[in-house]
């Protein structure tokens, strides 16, 4: 006989993934509800209550007198092998409802490896997997999130796409949602009007062509009242934008089990890599005051002990000394501590550091991401050895021990000198520990040093970039590795390569690799991004059953003038400024930081918006870009 959700519960490894009933989680009468939404993670709910998105948007939706969201992530293996046996569909948290009965079914795209564990929710929760098998009464499945910038490897299976900053717009789209369901619209009718929503593209109204060579030739909309060119949404005023101060709090250790406190947008520091820092300009911060405001109400109605200043990069907020020192002593009463991540090692703030260690001292974490200068100036990342030996010693000499440092493997024109020089970092860093005077630093010195693999992203100057060929990965790791071996309080490591090889995949991918996913969900591919359980001989099987090559995606330059599968999305991030940056990049020639003036990336034209002022609402052209 069939087991209910209760009795399933009893056979999982860890129930409280599923039960919600969280201290403030929303629970309101889904019967009752004009439109209902189910915000899905594709990842285990650990994950996915570590989002700040997720908890954001549920917060916006919810706050919708006609509205409801529930919340459903991924199952584990152990509950997905339960809910098949017994045909049981997945459902949300709040309600235990399946997913097929909700009007709208989102997903946030945070990570490519995701993508297989989104036709396998839908197709746990009754939903057909491919976006034209969904009748009147299916909802419409739409995606979100830093991936959403090339949504065409998810063409077949999501309805819409919604780009840019979603707080806004995602209310907007549930309103159309909710009108069409009210007028008794088609689901033809509603999938056009939400495409006249700017920031909302609909896959199935565009048509794809390709050249001899297996490039891109066009991809164009069906007719004249489809828009040519979807434009990002911009949030301009953070402190105007919803922040979640009352969240679900989970029953279970998550990932990031604190506050996350957004208190800037953006980055203005044009990392060649980084498609963050290209996707979120431009820089938006929230007020000192709103964040004060935010952080006790969030302490308030959490019971957290940490909050996470969170940003691209925390430690250039413009206000980070003064919004330490008042977090800490308008909270110090509730022994409240202060984490900064995602520190630049030439913006070591020492006045606010020995603020946020005033309760407890957590690690630091840095990311030099190349091991010379020559491969740093190449990646524009803007700092020196110098920055990172004096950010270390300032560290070391105020109490901290532990330390985290980031890299990446496979840059563009990356040497094996510049291999050795992270081997050469971490051993100077250990040095600098070593020449203060025992009576002034703290015992257990630890530093970890983690690579990952260079993976080319769309909207960012390395974006028509190879990946380098999985053995020259692996010799380059192996090679790391080996000069580590001598290094006592030094460790290194780094990423599966056969992971990042789909990735990048993906990342670049075109509507073809729809059929590459399908193929290889349905060999089996599901929770590709644990390590455990990706099956990289799976994934090439898919390949070759679609008879595309892995080597066309991954590991190929692209031209100048070839056409790219996501130019039609607008990131306000100009194509000829992209491309000028991988040429500086090839000449080892950086670009300075956007707030020391303008380097005419494209938002300098967007009224309202300029990446170095980005602060204000402008009513024209900003006068220091001109």
């Amino acid at each position: 006989m069939p087991l209910n959700i209760d009795q399933l519960l009893e056979r999982v490894e860890k129930p409280s993934r599923y039960t919600g009933s969280e201290m403030n989680a929303i629970v309101k009468p889904l019967s009752e509800a004009e439109v209902s939404f189910a915000f899905c993670f594709p990842d285990t709910y650990e994950v996915a209550m570590s989002n700040l998105a997720i908890k954001i948007l549920y917060g916006v939706l919810n706050e919708l007198p006609y509205a409801v969201c529930e919340r459903c992530c991924m199952p584990w293996v152990d509950m997905r092998k339960e809910l098949m046996e017994n045909q049981i569909p997945l459902f949300s948290l709040e309600s235990k409802t399946p997913l097929n009965a909700f009007d709208i079914v989102g997903f946030t795209l945070q990570y490519e490896m995701s993508y297989t564990n989104i036709l396998d929710m839908l197709h746990l929760g009754g939903i057909p997997v491919k976006s034209a098998q969904r009748g009147e009464t299916d909802p419409i499945v739409v995606a979100g999130g830093p991936c959403a910038f090339n949504p065409e490897p998810l063409h077949a299976f999501v309805d819409a796409v919604m780009v840019g900053d979603g707080e806004e717009l995602i209310v907007e789209f549930t309103n159309v949602v909710r009108e069409c369901r009210k007028n008794g619209a088609s689901r033809q009718e509603c999938l056009r009007r939400l495409s006249q929503l700017e920031g909302v593209y609909i896959p199935s109204l565009y048509v794809d062509e390709y050249n001899p060579d297996g490039t891109l030739k066009s991809l164009t909309p069906m007719d004249e009242t489809v828009p040519a060119v979807i434009n990002k949404r911009i949030h301009v005023n953070m402190d105007d934008a919803y922040c979640p101060t009352c969240p679900p709090v989970p029953y279970m250790q998550v990932v990031f089990d604190r506050i996350m406190l957004e208190i800037m947008r953006g980055c203005t520091r044009g990392c060649r890599f980084c498609q963050a820092g290209m996707l979120y300009r431009p820089v938006r911060e929230r007020s000192v005051d709103k964040l004060c405001q935010l952080a006790k109400e969030s302490v308030e109605n959490t019971g957290y002990e940490e909050i996470s200043l969170s940003s691209l990069s925390s430690s250039d907020y413009s206000h980070i000394n003064e919004l330490a020192t008042r977090l800490t002593d308008e909270l110090s009463d509730k022994r409240v501590s202060l984490s900064l991540p995602s520190l630049r090692v030439d913006k070591f703030v020492q006045d606010t550091l020995t603020q946020t260690q005033r309760v407890k001292k957590s690690s630091l974490t840095f990311a030099p991401e190349a091991g010379t200068q020559r491969l740093r100036d190449v990646i524009n990342k803007g700092v020196t050895e110098e920055n990172l030996m004096e950010t270390l010693h300032n560290a070391f000499s105020n109490g901290w021990s532990a330390v985290k440092l980031y890299f990446m493997t496979g840059l563009p024109t990356e040497t094996d000198e510049d291999l050795a020089g992270i081997a050469e970092l971490a051993k100077k860093s250990a040095g600098v520990y070593y020449s203060i005077p025992k009576g002034q630093r703290v015992k257990g010195l630890r530093i970890t040093c983690s690579a990952s693999v260079f993976v080319p992203k769309p909207f960012t100057p390395f974006q028509w970039c190879a990946q380098d060929r999985p053995d020259e990965v692996k010799r380059k790791q192996h090679m790391v590795k080996e000069l580590f071996r001598p290094l006592q309080s030094a460790h290194f490591n780094y990423h599966d390569s056969a992971i990042s090889r789909i990735e990048a995949c993906f990342a670049v991918g075109d509507r073809r690799m729809a059929d590459v996913l399908y193929r290889a969900w349905e060999l089996g591919c599901v929770l590709d991004g644990w390590n455990e359980y990706f099956r990289y001989d799976l994934w090439l099987q898919a390949f070759e059953d679609c008879g595309l090559d892995v080597d066309f995606y991954a590991h190929r330059v692209r031209g100048k003038d070839e056409l790219l599968p996501w130019d039609h999305i607008n990131a306000y991030i100009d194509k000829s400024f992209l491309w000028r940056e991988y040429e500086k990049a090839m000449r080892e020639e950086t670009t300075r930081d956007c707030r020391e003036g303008c380097n005419g990336c494209g938002l300098q034209r967007l009224k309202g918006v300029c990446s170095v002022c980005g602060l204000q609402r402008l009513k024209g052209v900003c006068s220091v870009c001109g």
